[in-house]
Formats: C-alpha cells, sequence, structure tokens
C-alpha cells in the first residue's frame, strides 16, 4: 500500500491563530498537513512499501486515537527501542537488545499489557514484540519505560517480512502468538496466520528446543492450529497426550481473556517444541 504521509509537503498558509495546548490524556488530534507524517520520530506508517511482493495478509493497520501518553512515547522512545520493519537488513539481536540474553518473538500484543507482565516476570528474556497498532505501540512503550523494562523492543510492520529478511537461522528462543485475528468467516480463513508455510518459515529462525505457544478463544482456529502443528515435521507437541496444553503460569489472564471467559469462551492453549533440524 501506498505511504502517502511520506509525500513532499505541499506549502500551505500559515494558520490564522494559535492552536490551543493539549489537555494531558485525550486523544491526539494533531492538525498535519498533507505530507507531514504523523510521528516524525516514531513509527512509520508503512516500512515496508513496495519493496516487497504483494500478498495476503493475516492482519489489518488500525489507525486508531492515541492518547497523549501514548504519543509522548512514541516520539521519546521509538528511537531507541522501535523497529521500523523494512525488510532492507539482517539484524543483530544481540546489538539491539545489549545482551546475549534469548530472544522470544511475539506476534501481536494489542495494548501490551500482557507482555509488560511478562518481561517483568522473565528479565533475562528478551521480548521483541511486533504489531501494527499504533496506539499499542505506544502504551507497550510507555509501560516499559515506566516500568524500567529493558528487555523489550517493539517492531512495527509486517512479521513474515521480518522472520524472512531480517532475522539470522537459529536467532529465535521462542515465538508467541496470543489471540491472533481468527479471522471466522471459512472465505477468510487463508489469512489465519497459523499455517503450514508461516511454520515452516519460523522454524528456519527457532533454534531446536524454542518453544512455539499460541493461544486463542475461538475453538474453531484453535483446532486448526492443533492439526497444522501437530502434522507439521519441524514442531512436536510438548503435551503427552498430544492435546491442548493449560495456561501457563508466565502468560498472564488479559482483561480481554477476562471479559471471553466471562462470555463463556474457552481459552485453548497450544504448546510446541522446534525438534532438530531435518535435511532439506
Amino acid at each position: 500500500m501506498s505511504d502517502s504521509l511520506n509525500a513532499p509537503e505541499a506549502p500551505r498558509p500559515a494558520p490564522a491563530e494559535p492552536q490551543s495546548p493539549h489537555v494531558p490524556g485525550l486523544s491526539v488530534r494533531h492538525s498535519r498537513a498533507k505530507g507531514e507524517p504523523r510521528f516524525p520520530d516514531g513509527p512509520k506508517a508503512d516500512p515496508a512499501g513496495s519493496h516487497f511482493e504483494r500478498r495476503i495478509r493475516s492482519f489489518q493497520p488500525r489507525r486508531s486515537r492515541v492518547t497523549a501518553g501514548q504519543a509522548d512515547a512514541l516520539q521519546r522512545l521509538w528511537p531507541q527501542w522501535g523497529l521500523d520493519i523494512d525488510g532492507q537488513c539482517v539484524l543483530d539481536l544481540g546489538e539491539m537488545f545489549g545482551n546475549g540474553n534469548p530472544v522470544v518473538l511475539e506476534i501481536g500484543f494489542g495494548m501490551g499489557e500482557a507482555t509488560a507482565q511478562m518481561a517483568a516476570g522473565d528479565p533475562d528474556t528478551n521480548i521483541l514484540a511486533v504489531d501494527v497498532h499504533t496506539p499499542g505501540q505506544g502504551n507497550l512503550l510507555n509501560l516499559a519505560d515506566q516500568n524500567g523494562l529493558s528487555n523489550i523492543r517493539v517492531g512495527n510492520g509486517d512479521a513474515i517480512i521480518l522472520l524472512r529478511e531480517m532475522l539470522r537461522p537459529d536467532a529465535l528462543d521462542g515465538l508467541r502468538v496470543y489471540f491472533p485475528d481468527p479471522w471466522p468467516k471459512k472465505r477468510h480463513h487463508k489469512r489465519r496466520l497459523i499455517q503450514p508455510e508461516f511454520l515452516t518459515l519460523a522454524a528456519t529462525r527457532l533454534r531446536p528446543g524454542a518453544t512455539v505457544h499460541c493461544a486463542t478463544d475461538w475453538e474453531p482456529y484453535a483446532e486448526q492450529m492443533l492439526e497444522v502443528l501437530t502434522a507439521h515435521p519441524d514442531f512436536e507437541n510438548t503435551q503427552a497426550d498430544g492435546g491442548f496444553a493449560q495456561r501457563p503460569e508466565f502468560r498472564p489472564l488479559t482483561r480481554f481473556e477476562g471479559q471471553g471467559l466471562d462470555k463463556g469462551h474457552v481459552v485453548n492453549d497450544l504448546l510446541f517444541r522446534r525438534v532438530p533440524h531435518q535435511d532439506r
């Protein structure tokens, strides 16, 4: 998709009168000229641009309202803790985090509360958290800053491009996919993230023994996840009975999940292990 936000700025007349100051806590409604980026020092609207092929994506960018606190975090912290997934370089994760601790990739973190809790509970594990939701990116950066969580980095863009173009083989010690879009309509099932092709790609970036942890409250999707993961030669179920796992203590019960449970939804966790590399 094109990025009109990065087009050259058109000349514009000066404002007739100064704008009133922004009230903290309210949604940010900047009056931007055409071509002016939303966050000059923050995440780009479409970091990969047109460098890569068009394909069916498992996500839809959401440009909802950003609070003053989220906007401030994006401006202050993105240059230090943010990553635009542009596919133009291979990352040195040790350099990115400043240490050699294991790195877990989390795809889709919503507003980031659970990610921040997991980072606080396991400070010796680095979390590379990827999403396309701008308010969530700002909120997670804010939580990391407020709680002194130096083991979080926030990625903006397509996780497929990150895995395929920007990570080295065996770079990851874990993969987390919590409550991905279930795409419930049958004609949209091809958009679901957990597919054989995705798992084959992910396997090349996961070291042997690394854990893939998925969770969903959409039972038909849980069944598909179990079927696809079980059939994939690069992964094995950690559960002796070959079924779903109990929610591990390190995965927090989120507000969203609690609301689903109150409505009678069934949440299923899946814990699979990357088996030693097969000859390809």
